[in-house]
């Protein structure tokens, strides 16, 4: 099993919690960086929702 298939496992059910995570790390991010690379932050955080869930319909995007 690999370590995509582990973490996709984890967070099963989870789908918003991970949403929130991932707009909390962004955000982080784009605070520490003066919002310099936000559109790269931005595009990272759509496509790990788009992996592993959390786009706000507790579905993951497969």
């Amino acid at each position: 099993m690999s370590m995509m298939d582990k973490l996709k496992q984890m967070m099963k059910g989870h789908e918003s919690q991970v949403g929130k995570g991932v707009d909390k790390a962004g955000d982080a991010v784009d605070k520490k960086t003066g919002d310099k690379y936000k559109s790269q932050v931005d595009t990272g955080q759509d496509q790990l929702k788009n992996r592993f869930g959390g786009d706000g319909n507790d579905q993951p995007r497969t």
